[in-house]
């Protein structure tokens, strides 16, 4: 069983006057974090860009997978997570998640296309991690 780490640490005063950094076990990563890079648009990333990339990059390995185990050869799959992150009654929440994907799959129709699509989606690990987030949508499109 493969066990995934990363490590957090947030240094100094109340939330808007602290800072942080995020890095990942494998050493791929490491970032600052702070209020105005999590809750503004400040520089640094953020704990919910960090679930859209890890979420973009599993549905991403699973559509791909998908389309090769029905025999189709996709020269590229992109995708893009935009995680809304809004006050639900007075709580920071994770309101929704959208996927939009692109690929170029030869020879597969839109119809098929949008409904591996959207069967990718219900089978990656992390969209069944995120099953507490209220809506997660797929725009999925060929190119």
């Amino acid at each position: 069983m493969a066990v995934r780490k990363a490590q957090a640490i947030w240094q100094g005063g109340d939330l808007k006057a602290g800072n942080g950094t995020i890095k990942l076990g494998s050493g791929a990563y490491e970032g600052q974090y702070n209020f105005s890079s999590r809750f503004e648009e400040g520089v640094g990333t953020n704990p919910e860009e960090l679930l859209g990339a890890a979420h973009a990059g599993c549905y991403t390995m699973k559509l791909n997978a998908m389309l090769h185990a029905e025999g189709f050869a996709p020269s590229k799959v992109d995708t893009n997570a935009h995680v809304t992150i809004e006050k639900v009654n007075d709580v920071m929440t994770i309101s929704k998640i959208k996927l939009v994907v692109e690929a170029s799959v030869a020879d597969i129709d839109e119809a098929k296309f949008k409904e591996m699509a959207q069967t990718a989606h219900e089978g990656c690990i992390i969209s069944i991690a995120l099953a507490n987030v209220p809506e997660i949508t797929v725009e999925a499109s060929l190119v």
